[in-house]
């Protein structure tokens, strides 16, 4: 039999783990995210671990929505799970007694992105997942690029707003902070920019969906624009140029193959992108990013699970001398 990997995506609600063999990737199997402390999450993963493993399981890769440092595996902070300043990778090999590999969770989607067919097929590709918030992975050189600390790649984080005609602007101290992607571009961003639009015009569609039961969200705009609602596809298109900046200056800095949109936003489609990618295009150098794509991501809610194994057969075929692609598809 070939070697097989264990991939376990950790999001705020939910736990998806899945089996990566011979290039095929298992059905994904779901679990509710244990929020109640740290102890219960670490039981939990041990338990997804065990569950998925066979006799052919080589090592695990983990995909958290936190800050890590990848050489070690220890989790500095996390965002909507509770993990903070703990050897998750030590923990888990000494439970399992597999290797163990731990990476953000956005990385793993952009990794997941420059795959197909169980190959490196984009060497070059940076990765926006816009969601609830804004993250983002960089593969640089057919590798993650996690920089010297690894916390790279944090793109909600990078400023695209500021006003700085009299120079920097007083700081809060408070993250994310204004003018950055997340705050501007993130699914909390489009829920802002629908209900100033509902309360605009009351009789509108996402007026109407103002006064419901649950208020209306960047859901109501996906609907609504799908439907050809004016003020909907108005509240994308802004949402779309901000996230565009961001993209021009993806472009400008790493000259990439790629750029991928992802995250629960990027179900709008078009309707997002094109804005996105028209503003980017303005803004981007003359020359900069010749041979770029700006796409849609592939994988859907399959990306995290995915990277994560992904993670664990690129690290593995390292630490063991193999070459990534055999270890993939188990040649």
């Amino acid at each position: 039999m070939s070697d097989q990997f264990i991939g376990i995506d950790v999001g705020g609600t939910k736990i998806a783990t899945a089996t990566l063999q011979a290039g095929e990737l298992s059905e994904s199997r779901l679990r509710h995210t244990e929020l109640g402390s740290q102890e219960g999450l670490v039981e939990q993963l041990v338990s997804a671990i065990e569950d998925a493993r066979t006799a052919d399981s080589k090592a695990v890769g983990i995909g958290v929505p936190s800050l890590i440092e990848f050489a070690t595996g220890r989790i500095r902070s996390s965002v909507n799970i509770p993990l903070k300043d703990v050897p998750l990778r030590e923990l888990l090999t000494e439970r399992v007694g597999l290797p163990v590999y731990v990476e953000n969770d956005a990385s793993c989607a952009a990794l997941a992105e420059a795959f197909r067919d169980g190959r490196m097929a984009c060497p070059q590709l940076v990765m926006f997942t816009v969601g609830t918030g804004v993250g983002g992975g960089l593969v640089l050189n057919g590798r993650l690029f996690r920089g010297a600390t690894g916390t790279a790649s944090e793109v909600g984080h990078t400023l695209i707003g500021l006003d700085l005609t009299r120079g920097a602007p007083s700081h809060s101290g408070v993250f994310p902070q204004a003018g950055s992607l997340e705050v501007l571009a993130s699914g909390r961003a489009l829920d802002q920019l629908a209900q100033e639009a509902a309360r605009a015009d009351p009789s509108s569609f996402l007026g109407e969906r103002l006064t419901g039961e649950d208020g209306v969200t960047g859901y109501d705009v996906v609907e609504g624009a799908r439907a050809g609602d004016p003020a909907s596809i108005e509240c994308l298109r802004i949402l779309g140029e901000r996230l565009g900046i961001g993209i021009a200056n993806a472009i400008i800095m790493f000259d990439p193959l790629e750029v991928v949109i992802g995250g629960g936003v990027s179900a709008a489609g078009e309707l997002l992108l094109g804005p996105a990618r028209e503003t980017a295009w303005r803004y981007t150098v003359p020359g900069a990013g010749s041979r770029c794509e700006i796409r849609l991501a592939r994988h859907g809610p399959l990306a995290g699970v995915l990277g994560a194994a992904l993670i664990a057969a690129q690290e593995y075929a390292d630490d063991t001398g193999q070459v990534m692609e055999a270890a993939v598809e188990g040649r």
